[in-house]
């Protein structure tokens, strides 16, 4: 358990706990480079190696399909190429939206944990909402969690302030209540940007960055950790 965390649960003042999905609570990635190597075949273009997909994942589907074409992380493709593909990507990732996908060791056990204990539970993440709820339910159970918001729940995703706010309107606290629990930078800049207290786990999808270079409250080894962090048992 991280110092930081016994502080926390010292100060008492931590109502809930707002997840990112991909690379913090669910290895996604093995199910997202089949479906985009699916679509790079289909464009008749060469399929890449997961770690390059694994560098392009947290921002949403689009930026994802876009880097993909691109083979860079902020260029963009033709209007026409990336509607097509885009189409494609979204489709080969429903058919195999949970093949190889697995809950990180600890989270499942760290979400049951916390539940129990009476926190207030959020997923946060840039993916869309109609692939993130049937991975939660299927891994945490229906329910597990009392708020999912997708990239396309809200006006603004991630890095934006907005998700992580409106958890905190929804659920009656104040940002200093609730926790940020992620891997990236995008996790990092919305947690903090709302007034959250901000921790990160080592093994998800920085974009090739340091997760200890995020700016993070604190690195966590997993979610079971958040959990006895919190709410020692």
């Amino acid at each position: 358990m991280s110092d930081y965390l016994r502080q926390l649960a010292a100060s008492g003042c931590i109502r809930g706990v707002a997840f990112d999905l991909d690379g913090t609570l669910l290895d996604t990635l093995p199910d997202i480079a089949d479906a985009g190597n699916a679509m790079l075949s289909e464009l008749g273009r060469p399929v890449v190696d997961e770690a390059v997909v694994r560098s392009y994942i947290g921002d949403g589907i689009p930026k994802l399909v876009k880097r993909l074409l691109t083979g860079t992380r902020e260029a963009e493709p033709e209007a026409h190429l990336f509607e097509g593909a885009d189409r494609i990507f979204q489709a080969r990732y429903f058919e195999r939206l949970d093949v190889r996908t697995r809950p990180y060791p600890g989270a499942v056990d760290g979400i049951g944990r916390l539940r129990r204990a009476g926190f207030k539970l959020a997923v946060v993440t840039n993916k869309a909402e109609r692939f993130a709820r049937p991975l939660l339910d299927a891994h945490f159970g229906a329910g597990a969690f009392d708020l999912v918001l997708g990239g396309d729940s809200l006006a603004k995703k991630k890095p934006d302030p907005l998700p992580i706010l409106h958890c905190c309107e929804r659920f009656g606290i104040v940002p200093s209540g609730l926790l940020v629990v992620g891997d990236s930078a995008n996790d990092v800049a919305a947690g903090l940007a709302a007034g959250c207290p901000v921790v990160c786990v080592p093994y998800g999808y920085t974009g090739g960055l340091d997760v200890r270079s995020l700016g993070a409250d604190a690195i966590v080894p997993d979610i079971l950790s958040v959990a006895l962090g919190l709410h020692p048992e």
